[in-house]
């Protein structure tokens, strides 16, 4: 039997993997709707999809959905999850792309993750050459940074480069002696990051 177009859906907070206590929010998604959630939540697996469907239950950014269970036939999913992007190795990096870049610190249960959106990035001291921005892409201009993945969560392509040690000391360097008292505040407790990932939406 064909899924409906339209599913009751109900939502709270999450709080450490246990549901807020919070009022539960009642809300129907289109089918489309529910697709581009759990497709975001874990990927463009069919069978994964297919699971989350039958189980009527996902966590996404922060909240937690439920719904009746859907028992979807894996043809059915295959054909909803269709139409969303594929990995795609041979898309090259363009910086004029990059809306996003992330710092990766640390590692194994120690590794932190600091997101640097462009516009905050950009800002740079008066009459300054470079922002903190110019600098992450110059070091990228030397990489260049690998292609790694499609994140159906952010809609973008992920573009990945690894730094050495002391590589990475400079670069945090360079970007705190470009960046403005404001924004050398707010990184203060940035470490040299190992690993720098690109945001391409696609």
């Amino acid at each position: 039997m064909p899924l409906s177009d339209l599913i009751p859906v109900r939502y709270a907070e999450d709080q450490a993997g246990y549901v807020s206590m919070r009022p539960v929010v009642k809300q129907t998604f289109r089918l489309s709707e529910l697709t581009d959630m759990v497709v975001s939540a874990v990927g463009k697996d069919a069978a994964r999809v297919q699971q989350i469907f039958r189980t009527g239950t996902v966590l996404y950014n922060g909240y937690h959905y439920w719904w009746d269970p859907l028992p979807a036939e894996l043809p059915e999913i295959e054909s909803l999850v269709a139409s969303f992007p594929d990995d795609d190795p041979s898309r090259p990096y363009d910086p004029a792309k990059v809306t996003a870049i992330l710092l990766e610190s640390g590692g194994g249960a120690q590794r932190n993750f600091v997101e640097l959106p462009r516009k905050d990035a950009q800002q740079k001291k008066l009459f300054a050459r470079l922002s903190p921005w110019d600098v992450l892409l110059q070091v990228a201009a030397t990489g260049p940074p690998r292609y790694e993945e499609y994140s159906y969560a952010r809609r973008a392509d992920l573009f990945r480069l690894t730094l050495p040690f002391d590589r990475a000391q400079q670069l945090l360097a360079a970007m705190l002696e470009a960046a403005p008292r404001g924004l050398r505040h707010s990184w203060r407790r940035l470490r040299p990051p190992a690993v720098l990932t690109f945001i391409c939406p696609r």
